[in-house]
């Protein structure tokens, strides 16, 4: 074999540890491992952690606001809904026996 200028042909170079992958590939594991590729999924890695963070701080505390609101309110609804009928039923009854309201 003759001596030639410029090292290896193309034919004895290894592609990617021996294997003859073609250009698409090459490309491809080229574009992968390019550093704006490493530091955009860097970025999508701690953007996904901060929502996650978020949403569930958000469901702690829509969960804070949904027992207090069990808690405090509805009892005080199910009161004044009492007393309304209540009034509604003296009302009927002094309607009925002709007595007159103040």
């Amino acid at each position: 074999m003759a001596a030639r200028k410029g090292g290896v042909s193309l034919r004895e170079r290894p592609h990617n540890g021996g294997r003859n992958d073609g250009i698409l590939s090459r490309i491809s594991t080229t574009i992968s491992q390019s550093p704006i590729v490493f530091q955009g999924k860097r970025t999508a890695c701690k953007a996904a952690f901060v929502a996650k963070k978020l949403l569930r701080s958000t469901g702690k505390a829509a969960w804070i606001a949904g027992t207090t609101f069990l808690i405090l309110s509805v009892p005080l609804i199910i009161e004044m809904d009492r007393e309304q009928q209540l009034n509604e039923l003296e009302l009927q009854q002094a309607s009925l026996l002709g007595t007159s309201q103040k």
